[in-house]
């Protein structure tokens, strides 16, 4: 189903030295859609708003205007039971500070969204180890997150996020804590994702993704433009 943002404005409140409050806009009337079989990435300084595009779009933060419409229906007037259901079954999402479940391994944080979602053990389980494996920690399945280095730690929050095998994946600066290899790693799987029909947006200040991606955005200030300049970060 498509997804995608029309006239969204998101804005939060700020101080400037010496004076009274003041808006700051993190996004200003932006309209976006994110495309199924393709890699989307925006770009942009810290602050410039794409953590609040990601979010808005997955679901996970209202916007004051405008509204995002997955299969031609608003995500927002959802529920709050209907909307996480459908962000468990439907996207998959790798925030940027990757928390995990501290009294769960690391296989039964990966697990968790699946047998939520009703699959079978058995199944969730198999994809699971193959995910890992992919990613390279399949050795740390018995592990707990408090073993865990900041780089196995978002690795299995990417591992996490495609166990349900979604639709559309959101992921927020995914190659933070990673050397070469497990940026490559990563990049090659939401990659992979994207050639086996999913939308993926990555927003991310890393130059690294670029060669992955189909679609190129730059946001500054709140406002998303597409981009083709590579240096852009």
């Amino acid at each position: 189903m498509e997804l995608y943002l029309r006239d969204v404005c998101k804005t939060y409140k700020g101080k400037n030295a010496g004076h009274d409050s003041t808006d700051s806009f993190s996004m200003r009337n932006v309209n976006f859609d994110l495309l199924p079989g393709k890699v989307t990435l925006v770009t942009g300084c810290s602050g410039s708003g794409k953590s609040t595009l990601l979010s808005i779009l997955c679901g996970l933060l209202r916007p004051e205007s405008g509204n995002v419409f997955y299969g031609g229906d608003s995500i927002y007037d959802r529920g709050g039971n209907d909307l996480a259901l459908l962000r468990n079954a439907k996207f998959g999402i790798v925030p940027q500070k990757c928390l995990l479940m501290s009294s769960l391994t690391v296989r039964e944080n990966v697990m968790l969204p699946a047998l939520y979602a009703g699959v079978d053990e058995k199944k969730a389980a198999a994809k699971c180890e193959e995910l890992l494996s992919y990613l390279g920690v399949c050795s740390l399945c018995g592990r707990y997150p408090r073993e865990l280095s900041g780089g196995e730690m978002r690795r299995v929050c990417i591992a996490r996020a495609m166990i349900n095998e979604p639709e559309y994946i959101f992921a927020d600066e995914p190659t933070n804590d990673l050397d070469e290899n497990g940026k490559k790693r990563v990049l090659s799987l939401l990659r992979e994702s994207a050639g086996q029909g999913a939308g993926v947006l990555i927003v991310s200040h890393d130059s690294y993704a670029v060669s992955y991606a189909d679609i190129k955005y730059g946001m500054n200030g709140g406002i998303l433009l597409q981009t083709d300049f590579e240096g852009l970060v």
